[in-house]
């Protein structure tokens, strides 16, 4: 069996990506990132660290060019402004849609992509870091347990049943994939969740207090801290 992990330099994926190496061993797993005209290049920066720390094969995809139609407030070409705010108050003024940092069906596309061209490594499932609290209150549609089920059908059966999609953090919280992180022994001083890019993380932006948050509700401090 082997494994391709999408790889952002976070907390979901680097924690995917140590899942994946315990369980098929670091022959057996690569790792693909990818980049969409974000603001910043600093979780790339942490994902080739990662990578490199797990000494497994890493690679990079190009898709900024789609997504260049979207003015989400995480795309730098984009006038609106991130958010320095926690999610659940997001959600609260967004009346169901998602927040402004929902990249437009970036996961599908992201899935898609790690698709094609895992079946060209002779790949037998994707991996990626889906969780819980991404889909809450329809925050980002695209990490609900539904989207990923539905996206496992169409990829499975568009690659001629060979190639399965795993989100193995999807009906959990990140307290809760962090718990398994520190017993899988993650590298979580090598990754970066801010959106802001800056040397040092925003702590403001809702990806910082989710991450600050999921750290203090396992009783440690956060290793970047």
């Amino acid at each position: 069996m082997k494994a391709l992990v999408l790889l952002s330099g976070g907390i979901d994926s680097t924690t995917c990506l140590a899942l994946a190496v315990s369980k098929y061993t670091t022959k057996n797993v690569i790792a693909l990132s990818i980049t969409y005209g974000q603001k910043h290049n600093k979780e790339l920066q942490k994902a080739m660290e990662v990578a490199k720390y797990y000494n497994i094969e890493h690679y990079t995809l190009n898709l900024e060019e789609i997504f260049k139609f979207s003015n989400c407030s995480l795309l730098k070409h984009s006038d609106e402004e991130i958010p320095l705010k926690s999610y659940s108050e997001q959600i609260q003024s967004t009346n169901g849609e998602p927040v402004s940092t929902y990249v437009p069906f970036r996961n599908g596309l992201f899935l898609s992509s790690a698709a094609s061209f895992a079946l060209s490594e002779n790949c037998d499932i994707i991996y990626y870091g889906a969780h819980s609290d991404d889909s809450a209150g329809n925050a980002y549609p695209d990490c609900s347990e539904k989207f990923n089920n539905a996206m496992n059908e169409a990829i499975y059966e568009g690659s001629g049943k060979k190639l399965k999609i795993e989100a193995p953090f999807v009906k959990m919280n990140k307290a809760d994939v962090i718990k398994l992180g520190i017993e899988l022994k993650v590298p979580y001083q090598l990754t970066w969740s801010c959106y802001i890019g800056d040397e040092k993380p925003c702590g403001k932006c809702g990806t910082c207090i989710d991450r600050e948050n999921a750290f203090k509700e396992n009783n440690i401090l956060d290793p970047i801290l």
